[in-house]
């Protein structure tokens, strides 16, 4: 159930009333029962039918009524126009367009809709219909209504009773007529709206005897079904059920088979167009949608229009967007790319740059391991050229030796012939002519290698006394 404010609100929406206190105490004193206080409320602000039809009825409403046979027109129009001025008065209605205004019962709206709130879910069913677009081009821009409203049904109930007229009329008179849709008044509104069509309202009387013929013979005949399935939305429903009782009351249809045609309005009403009453010849039925169909079709096209127009808006908005998301990512992976390669180009010059440093530095360290190298010879060939001392003079215990190096150059000098072959090698080391360290010291004939064990032999035990040649043989 609805609480407190939702009822206040629809309280004022559907009678319209702008003072809330003034709706308050309306409510309170039928003891905020909806139905009561809106069934008083139009009853006692209802004019009367002989006013309605002199002043304020518009003279082709009567004569879009169209009645059962031609002695019962008066009276049919005497009932539509009071019918008309129950709704509320239109003002300005475009010619042969719009009949009165409906007011639906809060049921049938929240029974498909799932109302949550009164004010707001009436309020939104109904936004960017048909009709908003265009009610100031048929003059239904203001005027107020009231119907009475039963107790709530759900949105299951309203498709199943809807699914249940769909199979019993296929079952009595086949699937050769009209394909009326298996789900709730408001849902079928809505699918028309959303296919820019009018929506066809069939209320069937199981129990009128003129239904059997007229569903048989009109509402399946081949010419009007197929205009209809094509032009129309079209929804059923029987007064026996509860939205096909509701409906009946909405549209005050007073003889059976009743048909109607509608368009959704502003809040929570629909337009009626055009109502039919009584039996009619598929003729009859195809002549009146027909021109229904064509007095509409002006506001259906400039809504359509205005859906395509809002399409393309939408979808010229969304190309905007796709095409600058595409150029932000464009611009995004260029700078992504232009600083991967700046980060590249830094990790590269970084690398370049510690190469550099530690081949300069390998530089600096062999350079100062070859001085240091270079100042150790000097050193070794200054101490043991110290070590040598004086060169003796010629005599008998004096040995002379001549060493060959692998340039060919040639070095001679003269030793005491007690002297160790070491003391040989420190002179070949003191000259400094040999870039290695690792050589021996080789005699000819006999061929005799003075290597590291014949270094501690006296130059005379190794047989080199008096003279002997040695050449230096490179390991």
């Amino acid at each position: 159930m609805v609480d407190v404010t939702d009822k206040l609100a629809y309280f004022q929406a559907t009678t319209g009333l702008e003072d809330p206190d003034l709706c308050t105490e309306i409510l309170q004193a039928h003891g905020w029962d909806l139905e009561l206080a809106i069934s008083s409320f139009t009853s006692s602000t209802q004019p009367s039918a002989s006013s309605t039809v002199s002043d304020s009825d518009p003279p082709d409403s009567r004569a879009r009524t169209d009645s059962a046979s031609a002695s019962a027109s008066a009276s049919a129009s005497a009932s539509a126009s009071a019918s008309a001025s129950a709704s509320g008065p239109i003002t300005a209605p475009a010619p042969g367009l719009a009949w009165r205004l409906v007011t639906l019962p809060i049921s049938v709206i929240s029974g498909s809709l799932g109302l949550i709130s009164g004010a707001v879910g009436l309020g939104l069913w109904a936004a960017g219909g048909v009709l908003s677009y265009s009610l100031g081009m048929i003059g239904l821009g203001s005027g107020q209504g009231g119907e009475s409203s039963a107790g709530l049904v759900s949105v299951s109930a309203a498709a199943s009773e809807a699914m249940d007229f769909v199979a019993e009329f296929e079952r009595e008179y086949g699937t050769r007529g009209l394909n009326f849709v298996g789900e709730g008044f408001m849902d079928a509104l809505q699918r028309s709206r959303n296919a820019f069509k009018l929506l066809f309202v069939y209320l069937h009387s199981p129990d009128h005897p003129d239904s059997p013929v007229f569903c048989e013979r009109t509402l399946c005949s081949q010419a009007l079904a197929a205009f209809v399935n094509e032009n129309f939305v079209a929804w059923g429903g029987s007064i026996r059920a509860s939205e096909g009782f509701k409906m009946s009351n909405s549209l005050k249809a007073s003889r059976f088979p009743f048909c109607a045609v509608v368009m959704p309005a502003t809040n929570q009403r629909i337009a009626l167009l055009q109502q039919v009453e009584g039996p009619k010849s598929p003729e009859e039925m195809l002549t009146i949608l027909q021109r229904v169909l064509e007095e509409s079709a002006p506001v259906l096209v400039a809504a359509r229009l205005d859906a395509e127009e809002r399409r393309n808006n939408m979808r010229l908005r969304e190309e905007q967007d796709a095409a600058y998301r595409a150029a932000l990512e464009a611009d995004q992976a260029r700078e992504r790319q232009r600083r991967e390669e700046q980060e590249r180009l830094e990790r590269e010059a970084a690398e370049a740059e510690r190469k550099r440093k530690e081949e300069e530095e390998a530089r600096e360290r062999a350079a100062r391991e070859a001085a240091e190298k270079e100042a150790a010879r000097a050193r070794m060939r200054q101490e043991k050229a110290l070590s040598l001392g004086d060169e003796p003079e010629k005599g008998p215990n004096v040995t002379q030796v001549l060493v060959r190096f692998p340039t060919g150059e040639r070095k001679e000098r003269r030793f005491h012939s007690t002297a160790l072959i070491q003391a040989v090698y420190d002179y070949v080391d003191s000259l400094g002519c040999l870039e290695v360290e690792d050589y021996n010291l080789v005699s000819n004939f006999p061929r005799v290698t003075y290597g590291t064990e014949k270094r501690s032999l006296t130059l005379k035990e190794a047989g080199l006394h008096p003279q002997a040649s040695l050449f230096v043989e490179l390991n």
